[in-house]
């Protein structure tokens, strides 16, 4: 089944190019869409273990399996790069591919073909940005296309993602509060992570989610991105 046409979509303007065409297999997901999911949460996983154990530049970090000192929570907390590694996967891939997969379930249920597509081009600027010491994310996006997409609709396909890296990083909170060590650790950077992702997807600048949902109601956004932004100056201060 090809994708419709639209006059509104989520990108919020028209298509000018054909959607991903999309492969559908029985099941709810496509075998390309799985494919993209999982290369997309591995590269990111990589991104953010590399930017923050710095082992583009130190080697010997990966090689020797060194204790390392995790900046955020003190010199209390040392984890070991495979440790760092694990807690990257397990961190951001949730909270990446919840993310897209809300959109795309949101978006299925008033009607809409959805299905997610990684963008080669962004994932290497995830990785280059890496190095850096910070990341620049943009692995992909849920391609969502139907006919009479209203604004209303619009907003809550775009408000989902973000809305779900609120959930499962409250998931990681007891775990951050109760935990020690490595579980600290997992749980304030699962923590921290699902609401950086929340607030930056709801920034007002396109394509990002939040342009969307300003759009569509101002006051719902205002209500969900300034406390936000406060939790995110408070994990900060840690």
């Amino acid at each position: 089944m090809a994708p419709p046409t639209t006059t509104f979509s989520w990108s919020d303007s028209a298509y000018t190019t054909p959607a991903p065409a999309p492969a559908r297999s029985a099941g709810i997901f496509s075998e390309i869409e799985i494919r993209d999911i999982l290369i997309a949460w591995f590269a990111l996983g990589v991104a953010f273990f590399l930017a923050q154990t710095g082992a583009v530049f130190n080697s010997s970090i990966i090689t020797s399996n060194a204790r390392i000192i995790y900046p955020i929570l003190g010199t209390d907390y040392k984890v070991t790069a495979s440790q760092v590694f694990l807690i990257a996967l397990f961190s951001v891939g949730p909270g990446f591919v919840l993310h897209e997969l809300s959109h795309k379930f949101v978006a299925e249920h008033y009607g809409f073909w959805a299905e997610f597509r990684m963008w080669p081009v962004g994932l290497v600027i995830a990785l280059a940005t890496s190095v850096l010491g910070f990341i620049f994310a943009a692995p992909g996006a849920t391609y969502i296309s139907g006919t009479n997409i209203s604004e209303s609709e619009n907003g809550v396909i775009s408000i989902a993602g973000p809305l779900t890296n609120v959930g499962v990083g409250l998931v990681f909170l007891p775990i951050f509060l109760l935990g020690s060590g490595d579980w600290k650790v997992l749980g304030f950077v699962g923590l921290y992570i699902n609401m950086f992702l929340a607030t930056f997807n709801l920034l007002p600048i396109m394509p990002l989610d939040g342009a969307k949902v300003f759009r569509w109601s101002k006051v719902r956004w205002a209500t969900i991105f300034v406390p936000l932004v406060v939790l995110i100056l408070i994990l900060l201060s840690f």
